[in-house]
């Protein structure tokens, strides 16, 4: 079956405990750094995720499939809002941390059965800044970008 897959990864200066709360257990950091987006989850195999908006509402959802603090976290991941990402089905999207000196090198290998994916697509805008914005916020305590949208 084709396959399209996003491939994301950059050197954050902080460890890999940091970033593995940042990405998943501070929802005020998270919001932050994710243009108003948090993400709830138990952060546990087989419990639910999705993406909350400031409004309530839900535009990604699906399960963590792996979470093995800090270094590796899967989650199943489909799209709720645009019915034609959404008919597109589940994408898996890896997130691995691992040490390198004085940083942690966050690898994201976001893919989906299918090629091309408008989905990926999509994700691939959104990861950069949503990324860099992370490792701003991690590494000088401020956002380098305050609007999704902006190119």
């Amino acid at each position: 079956m084709a396959r399209t897959t996003f491939h994301y990864v950059t050197y954050i200066r902080t460890t890999p405990e940091k970033l593995w709360s940042a990405l998943t257990e501070d929802a005020a950091f998270m919001k932050q750094y994710w243009f108003g987006v948090r993400c709830e989850s138990e952060w546990r195999p087989g419990s639910s995720w999705k993406m909350v908006h400031a409004d309530g509402s839900v535009s990604d959802a699906g399960e963590i499939v792996e979470a093995e603090r800090p270094t590796r976290l899967v989650i199943r991941w489909r799209h709720q809002r645009n019915p034609e990402l959404a008919a597109e089905g589940d994408s898996l999207c890896t997130m691995e941390l691992e040490p390198s000196g004085s940083a942690v090198k966050l690898s994201i290998i976001h893919t989906i059965e299918r090629d091309p994916s408008k989905l990926i697509a999509a994700v691939s805008g959104g990861w950069p800044k949503i990324i860099s914005n992370l490792k701003s916020l991690l590494e000088t305590g401020a956002i380098v970008l305050n609007d999704a949208g902006k190119k």
